[in-house]
């Protein structure tokens, strides 16, 4: 039995690193090629945003920061697996595997918490319009975003902390592209009781609370959207929340699907690449869906770019 100390080493043992040298090569071209890709298009919509007077406004204010935590989020993960994929060495010592926890954790966070605060934002211009810039001025949203990143900060600690109190029994090798917690608690030999009492208490704060304030948000937006007269004012309320709707699905779609997944040899394949989905596919989908389909953004990278 083995404790959790900063001497420890964790290896990584993703599917596609079992000696077959062609799935290795097309594994390190996908990351690249999606790390690159993300980072492209995230920071072309900060730079977009924060360049063009226009998009100062909240709406755009919380898109820039849903870039920026897409961009924590692949960061945390590709370029250490990048490391392993090209060097061969699957190893990682303690301290930097809790290190990418950490930032992992805070990602994840305020991923939440902005598609949270998004969904208020469309709530309030599309049921407040009047009182818009009364309900979300500058000073408000400069607290919002303060309290993001702060509760993101201090619940990536409180998580990774109690990974400390962790144990094994034998070699600590788990089946995932980064340090994953849950891959960690799967083969610990006890030492999990603190990290699922903050689990607990975390998917309370940060899942159950977003999603149905989400909802009623988008009940609520529904509602008043029927009561627009015209086809082309529904057309275009609608227009405004679905880019939000469709990152907000594919998110908490793919979270579900890998958190759900009970811990079994029969699915570890399937949860590896559906955690893939969710940390390296969905951050690169969030610029393009809202790039493509707002069109202040798409005026304005094209003006950019000409």
């Amino acid at each position: 039995m083995e404790n959790l100390t900063f001497t420890l080493n964790v290896y990584i043992l993703p599917f596609f690193l079992k000696n077959d040298s062609k799935l290795l090569f097309i594994s390190t071209v996908y990351f690249f090629l999606i790390y690159f890709f993300g980072m492209l298009m995230n920071i072309l919509i900060i730079t977009v945003i924060c360049l063009n007077l226009h998009l100062h406004s909240p709406m755009y204010l919380f898109l820039l920061n849903l870039s920026v935590v897409d961009i924590c989020y692949t960061t945390a993960t590709i370029p250490k697996l990048l490391h392993i994929l090209l060097s061969g060495d699957n190893t990682i010592p303690f301290v930097q595997c809790l290190i990418q926890m950490y930032f992992f954790f805070i990602a994840d966070s305020a991923e939440v918490t902005v598609l949270f605060i998004m969904a208020y934002d469309r709530y309030v211009a599309i049921c407040h319009p009047l009182d818009y810039h009364r309900i979300l001025n500058t000073k408000i949203c400069i607290i919002i975003l303060m309290v993001i990143w702060i509760g993101g900060c201090v619940n990536s600690a409180l998580l990774t902390s109690s990974m400390l109190k962790l144990f094994f029994c034998s070699s600590v090798t788990i089946h995932q592209f980064f340090c994953d917690a849950k891959a960690l608690i799967n083969i610990s030999c006890g030492g999990t009781e603190m990290f699922y009492n903050i689990v607990y208490v975390d998917c309370l704060v940060f899942g159950i609370s977003p999603v149905m304030c989400n909802l009623m948000s988008y009940v609520k937006i529904i509602l008043v959207i029927q009561h627009i007269k015209s086809k082309e004012g529904r057309s275009k309320a609608f227009s405004t929340c679905l880019s939000h709707l469709t990152v907000m699905s594919i998110f908490y779609g793919s979270a579900v699907s890998v958190y759900m997944i009970p811990p079994s040899d029969r699915y570890d394949i399937l949860e590896q690449v559906l955690t893939v989905f969710y940390n390296t596919m969905v951050p690169m989908l969030n610029p393009l869906i809202y790039s493509l389909r707002n069109k202040e953004v798409k005026r304005s990278i094209q003006k950019m770019l000409s």
